[in-house]
């Protein structure tokens, strides 16, 4: 799964001028199924983002996760978004090719694994609406944004 991991203060998800996902502090990922993922993918790919440290401690350093935002405990929100255009091929021409990115229906079934997985494992997820025109807001922390290929 290709994925870019953003850092946020706060981020939403608007499909049709509906808010469809929304969090405060905490982690925008946007999310790219490939067809060699597995569910073992989205496990790998879950037990990074919720232990990557890339929040501030007392000290000003990134030693935090979103499991641990304040030290004592305290968990970021995770918005989950897909987005098959991670894997766009641009080395040739000028109109991206999206060939390394899984077909809808086997992405759909990662992606909805990997939320769900989330939702066993952290108290806080919300999600974009998968194939849909969706309108991501957020506000980047930092900025913070990590591309992240698992």
């Amino acid at each position: 799964m290709l994925s870019v991991i953003q850092r946020v203060s706060s981020a939403r998800v608007e499909v049709d001028g509906e808010t469809v996902g929304a969090i405060g502090q905490g982690l925008l990922v946007l999310v790219c199924a490939q067809p060699q993922d597995t569910a073992e993918t989205a496990q790998r790919l879950l037990h990074k983002l919720l232990r990557l440290r890339i929040f501030e401690d007392d000290a000003g350093k990134m030693n935090r996760s979103l499991q641990n935002l304040d030290g004592q405990g305290r968990h970021g929100g995770l918005l989950l978004v897909s987005q098959f255009t991670l894997a766009a091929d641009t080395r040739s021409g000028t109109r991206p090719g999206f060939s390394g990115a899984a077909e809808p229906a086997m992405a759909r079934a990662w992606f909805d694994d990997l939320v769900t997985q989330a939702r066993a494992q952290h108290p806080e997820v919300a999600t974009g609406r998968f194939a849909a025109d969706m309108k991501v807001h957020l506000v980047n922390d930092g900025p913070v944004t990590i591309p992240l290929n698992l």
